[in-house]
């Protein structure tokens, strides 16, 4: 369930948005799959899986890192939509593997808004938990309102 604030006027740093509940599948992977054209042996193939990346070994597939952007985009879009604003910008940054089996959350919190060339700007820092409560990827984020002005 996404939270939703009652108006740009009433946000305030700590706020937070909570995101859908994502869980993480071989089905869900293979959709992906289909629907970016990205058949990378890292998303498919167990067996290449099993070796190493360099220092890195993930054993076994994991989910597309820009699968986790477009559920980041999504949950900021929704909570954005809602106010009459739009998502504008998302930076992130990949920490740990996404793998079938996990459930991943996705939580924002506001930092900060502010007024520019009177447009409302909201900055919120970004993160994707798994089910141990692990941080996956975390980032920062800004959502705009356009042609806000400020009631006299």
């Amino acid at each position: 369930m996404v939270t939703t604030f009652a108006s740009f006027e009433t946000l305030a740093p700590g706020q937070r948005i909570e995101g859908p509940v994502f869980a993480v599948s071989r089905e869900t992977i293979r959709a992906f799959c289909d629907a970016s054209l990205d058949y990378n042996p890292l998303h498919l193939d167990d067996d290449y899986m099993q070796g190493s990346f360099g220092k890195t070994s993930f054993g076994g597939i994991i989910m597309h890192g820009m699968n986790n952007f477009g559920l980041m985009t999504r949950m900021l879009t929704d909570w954005a939509y809602a106010a009459n604003a739009v998502h504008r910008r998302l930076e992130t940054r990949w920490l740990a593997p996404v793998k079938p089996g996990d459930t991943i959350t996705l939580q924002a919190r506001a930092l900060d808004k502010f007024i520019k060339k009177e447009r409302l700007f909201v900055i919120h820092d970004n993160v994707f938990l798994n089910q141990h409560g692990d941080v996956i990827c975390s980032g920062r984020g800004w959502t705009i309102r356009p042609q806000w002005r400020a009631r006299q």
